[in-house]
C-alpha cells in the first residue's frame, strides 16, 4: 500500500471501523420493531439518555433506529456509558495482529466531547450520525477534531504523526507489501506539505477540508458509507 493509499485510510478509517462496531453491537442485523420494552429499559440504566424525540431532532436517525441503537448500546454497556477500556477491547478484537491501543485512545477522546472520561449514549449517537449520515463537511470536521489532539484548533506535524503511527501500529502488519518502519513519517511529510498551504507549520480546519475535498479517492470512499444502517 503506497502513501496515497494510507492517506485515504487515515481520513476514512474511523467510518470503516465503526461499521465493525455496529456489527459488534448487533445493530446492523437488528429489526425495527418498536416495543414498550425499549422504553422500560431506558429507565433502568444508571445513565438515562435524553428523550428519543430530542435525539431524533439533533441526529439523522429516526426514533425506531435510535431504539435499535440503544438496545445494542445497552446490551454492550449496561451502565449506559462506555469507558476507554471498552473502546480498546473492541478494537483489539478487529486487529489481533496489531496494537490498536493508541488509536482507540485517540478515537475515544474524539467521541468524549465533554472530556469526562466516558462516552454516553448521546455522544455515541451524535458521533455515528456524523460519520454515517453527515455531510462531507461534517465528516471532515469530525476527522479534523480527531487529528487535533490537543484541541487548539490546529493540526501540527507531530499530531498528524502520532495519529499515523497509531494507524500503522494497528494496521501495518495487515498491509501488503509490509510497510517500512519510517512509512508513517514519510506519509506525514507528503500529506502535511499538501495541506499546509501557507507553510506556517500548522494545518487549519479550512486547509484540511480543502485538501480532502480535492482528493477524489477520499470523496468517493466517503460516499460508500452513507446510510449503512
Amino acid at each position: 500500500m503506497n502513501l496515497e493509499g494510507l492517506e485515504m485510510i487515515a481520513v476514512l478509517i474511523v467510518i470503516v471501523l465503526f461499521v465493525k462496531v455496529l456489527e459488534q453491537f448487533g445493530l446492523i442485523e437488528a429489526g425495527l420493531e418498536d416495543t414498550v420494552e425499549d422504553e422500560m429499559e431506558m429507565a433502568t440504566v444508571r445513565h438515562r439518555p435524553e428523550a428519543l424525540e430530542l435525539l431524533e431532532a439533533q441526529s439523522k436517525f429516526t426514533k425506531k433506529e435510535l431504539q435499535i441503537l440503544y438496545r445494542g448500546f445497552k446490551n454492550e454497556c449496561p451502565s449506559g456509558v462506555v469507558n476507554e477500556e471498552t473502546f480498546k477491547d473492541i478494537y483489539s478484537q478487529f486487529f489481533p495482529q496489531g496494537d490498536s491501543t493508541t488509536y482507540a485512545h485517540f478515537l475515544f477522546n474524539a467521541f468524549d466531547t465533554d472530556h469526562n472520561g466516558s462516552v454516553s449514549f448521546e455522544d455515541f449517537v451524535m458521533g455515528l450520525s456524523i460519520l454515517l449520515r453527515g455531510t462531507v463537511q461534517e465528516k471532515l470536521n469530525w476527522a479534523f477534531n480527531l487529528y487535533d489532539i490537543n484541541k487548539d484548533g490546529y493540526i501540527t506535524k507531530e499530531e498528524m504523526l502520532d495519529i499515523m503511527k497509531a494507524i500503522y501500529d494497528m494496521m501495518g502488519k495487515c498491509t501488503y507489501p509490509v510497510l517500512k518502519e519510517d512509512a508513517p513519517r514519510q506519509h506525514v511529510e507528503t500529506f502535511f506539505q499538501k495541506m499546509d498551504k501557507n507553510k506556517d507549520g500548522v494545518v487549519t480546519i479550512d486547509e484540511f477540508i480543502e485538501s480532502c475535498q480535492k482528493d477524489e479517492n477520499i470523496m468517493r470512499s466517503m460516499q460508500l458509507f452513507e446510510n449503512v444502517i
